[in-house]
């Protein structure tokens, strides 16, 4: 494995995740249809790290145009994933953080397996086969995913 045969493999498990995305009951409204599930994602990962942000900050952190962070942020703030405040020390900018409680639709997406799009990437119905490739995304999840062991620089 080198390089790119590491970067089309994280491209190929980042479609099989998104297929896992449930959509069921997800209405997108004018201000929320335009934030992909891959940009959410990205802003759910960059508020995880930085538990209390603003919109321009995760937009220069993640590379990603204000207006989609805007998007996504209304996405989880729909969802009930994350709340806003205005910043007591500067009451023009809105501070984002997680939601305190759990949100029916992160139940639903935290809930929801990989079984069925990953058995669709691997052409194969052998439940024994995709439980094999589960374990061991779930192996590099326990070693590579954030908040995991320590990694090399």
């Amino acid at each position: 494995m080198n390089g790119v045969d590491l970067f089309l493999l994280g491209r190929t498990l980042m479609k099989i995740g998104e297929e896992a995305m449930p959509v069921e009951g997800i209405t997108p409204s004018r201000t929320t249809q335009a934030a992909s599930v891959r940009t959410v994602l990205v802003v759910v990962a960059d508020l995880r790290a930085h538990p209390e942000t603003s919109v321009g900050e995760i937009a220069a952190r993640t590379g990603l145009p204000q207006s989609a962070v805007s998007g996504a942020v209304a996405r989880l703030k729909e969802a009930g994933a994350v709340v806003t405040a205005p910043d007591p020390a500067d009451r023009r900018r809105i501070l984002i953080r997680q939601a305190p409680g759990q949100s029916a639709r992160v139940e639903a997406v935290r809930a929801a397996g990989v079984e069925g799009p990953l058995a669709a990437a691997l052409g194969t119905d052998d439940p024994a086969q995709v439980a094999e490739v589960v374990d061991a995304l779930e192996f590099l999840a326990r070693r590579l995913a954030p908040g995991s062991a320590p990694r090399r620089s």
